[in-house]
C-alpha cells in the first residue's frame, strides 16, 4: 500500500507539474483601442494607419481615425499587424499531452461505436499545449476525438477558444459534428506486397463488415429517432441519442449538426459521398488527399474539405512529389470550399498551422487565399464564421499582433488578444529558450 501511494503522488506531482501557469484574465471591463496598425480584415482589404475599437470582448469599430471613448485604454502599434485568430479545424488539443505517456491521453473510447463520446468534457484546460499553440496566432481549435484502432463513430467534437479557466468558459462551439473514421478500402497486392492473398481477402471481407456496421448503426439511429418522435417515453438509448442532431428531422430537410468523415482515398470519399446522400447527411471531409479528382462532385454537392496537413506522403508512388503541396490550390480553382488544418492531428504541432498553408502558398494558393486557409474558411466550415475568422465588427476580439506575416517562420506574434484581454506569452516552450540564453 505505502508502494501504492507514493506511486499515486508521483503521478499527480508530474500531472500538477504539466500544468499550465498561466492564469486566465478577468473579462475586459475597459474599453481598449489599437491605433496605428497595419489591420488585415481577411474579409476585406488592408487597412494601413489604422484603428481597432474593441468593446466587451467584441470589436466595435475598425477605421483610420477612430476617437477613443471615455475611459479607454490606448495601445500605439507602431505600424505593427494585425490579424484575426486561425482555427485549427482538427486536432487533439486538450485530449492528448504526451503521446507516449497514456494517462495524458484521453482521446479515443473503446469498441467501434462511441457517437455519445464528447471531446468538450474530456478536454484539459490546464494543457501546457494551449500557451503554445497561442503563441503562434492559433486561438480556436476544434478538438477531435479519435477512432481508436477497431473504431468507426468516434464521437463528437467541439470548438474551443484557447483560453480559459475550464471547457464552459472556452467553448465557442460545444459540439461541432459527428466525427466517422472510415477503413482503408484500397487493399491490393501491389500495396501489400508481403501480405498473401489469403490475408488480404480477409482484411477486405474486414473493410465489409466495419461498413455494414457503419450502415446498420445509421439505420438503428434513424429507427430510434422515430420512435423517439412518435413516443417521447421510449427508453434512452445514449449512443443513438447522440445521432439525433445529424439525422434529417423530416424527409429532404437539412440536419442539424454536420458528420465529419475522414477519407483520404478515393474509394472513401466516393463511399462517404454516396452514404451521405443515402442518410441525407450534411457532410464534411477531412483528409481530402483525393478530393481535386473528385472535386466538381464536392463542388456541385457544396461538401467542403477539410484538409489534414500537407507535410505528407502523396497517396501513390506516381503521384507527383507536390501533389498534397497543391491540392488547396487545386481545390480553390476547382470552386471546391476548403479549409487547411496542420497534418496528422498532433496536439504538439498546432502551433505549426501557419506553415502548412506557407508551403500552399508556395504551390499555387494565392496570398489572400493562404490565409484565408485558416483563419476565416474555417470559421465558415465550421459554422462560426459570426464570430471567429475575420476583423469585422460584432465579431469576438480574438487577434494577434505581428511583425510581418504570420505564415513566414522569422514573423514573431507580439501580442495576443482573446475577447479583448491581452494573454501571456509565456509557456514552456519560452521558459526553456531563456533559461538557455542565460548560458555562458
Amino acid at each position: 500500500m505505502k508502494r501504492l501511494a507514493l506511486i499515486t503522488a508521483f503521478s499527480a506531482a508530474a500531472l500538477t507539474a504539466q500544468a499550465t501557469p498561466n492564469t486566465p484574465p478577468p473579462p475586459q471591463r475597459e474599453p481598449l483601442l489599437l491605433r496605428n496598425a497595419t489591420i488585415h480584415p481577411v474579409s476585406g482589404p488592408v487597412i494601413t494607419h489604422g484603428s481597432l475599437l474593441i468593446e466587451a470582448g467584441r470589436i466595435r469599430a475598425i477605421g483610420t481615425d477612430l476617437a477613443a471613448p471615455l475611459g479607454a485604454t490606448t495601445i500605439d502599434l507602431g505600424s505593427r499587424h494585425v490579424y484575426p485568430g486561425m482555427v485549427a479545424a482538427n486536432t487533439s488539443l486538450g485530449l492528448a499531452e504526451i503521446r507516449a505517456v497514456n494517462a495524458s491521453t484521453d482521446s479515443a473510447e473503446t469498441g467501434a461505436l462511441n457517437p455519445n463520446a464528447r471531446a468538450l468534457v474530456a478536454f484539459n484546460a490546464d494543457s501546457e499545449l494551449l500557451p503554445i499553440t497561442r503563441g503562434g496566432g492559433v486561438l480556436a481549435a476544434l478538438s477531435v476525438p479519435e477512432a481508436g484502432r477497431a473504431g468507426l463513430i468516434a464521437g463528437t467534437s467541439a470548438l474551443l477558444q484557447l483560453e480559459g479557466w475550464n471547457w464552459q468558459d472556452m467553448a465557442l462551439l460545444p459540439e461541432a459534428g459527428l466525427h466517422i473514421v472510415l477503413p482503408r478500402m484500397r487493399l491490393n497486392s501491389a500495396l501489400f506486397p508481403s501480405q498473401p492473398e489469403a490475408r488480404l481477402a480477409e482484411m477486405r471481407k474486414s473493410t465489409e463488415a466495419r461498413l455494414k456496421l457503419l450502415d446498420d448503426s445509421f439505420e438503428q439511429a434513424k429507427a430510434y429517432a422515430l420512435a423517439r418522435a412518435a413516443d417521447p417515453a421510449t427508453p434512452v438509448d445514449t449512443r443513438w441519442e447522440a445521432m439525433r442532431p445529424v439525422l434529417p428531422a423530416a424527409p429532404g430537410a437539412a440536419p442539424a449538426r454536420p458528420v465529419f468523415m475522414h477519407a483520404d482515398d478515393l474509394a472513401q470519399i466516393r463511399f462517404a459521398l454516396d452514404f451521405a446522400a443515402r442518410h441525407g447527411l450534411k457532410l464534411i471531409l477531412v483528409g481530402g488527399a483525393d478530393a481535386w479528382r473528385v472535386a466538381d462532385t464536392l463542388r456541385e454537392r457544396d461538401v467542403p474539405v477539410v484538409i489534414d496537413g500537407l507535410l505528407r506522403l502523396p497517396m501513390r508512388r506516381d503521384d507527383p512529389p507536390d501533389a498534397l503541396f497543391s491540392l488547396p490550390a487545386k481545390l480553390a480553382a476547382a470552386g471546391v470550399r476548403y479549409c487547411i488544418a496542420d497534418g496528422g492531428r498532433d496536439s504538439t504541432n498546432a502551433r505549426n498551422l501557419p506553415f502548412e498553408a506557407a508551403h500552399a502558398r508556395a504551390f499555387g494558393l494565392s496570398d489572400d487565399e493562404a490565409l484565408k486557409a485558416v483563419t476565416l474558411y474555417p470559421a465558415q466550415i465550421l459554422g462560426v464564421a459570426d464570430k471567429l475568422g475575420s476583423l469585422e465588427v460584432g465579431k469576438l476580439a480574438n487577434l494577434f499582433v505581428a511583425d510581418g506575416d504570420p505564415l513566414e517562420p522569422s514573423t514573431r506574434i507580439e501580442r495576443v488578444f482573446m475577447q479583448g484581454r491581452e494573454m501571456e506569452l509565456s509557456d514552456r516552450q519560452t521558459a526553456l529558450r531563456d533559461k538557455y540564453l542565460k548560458r555562458q
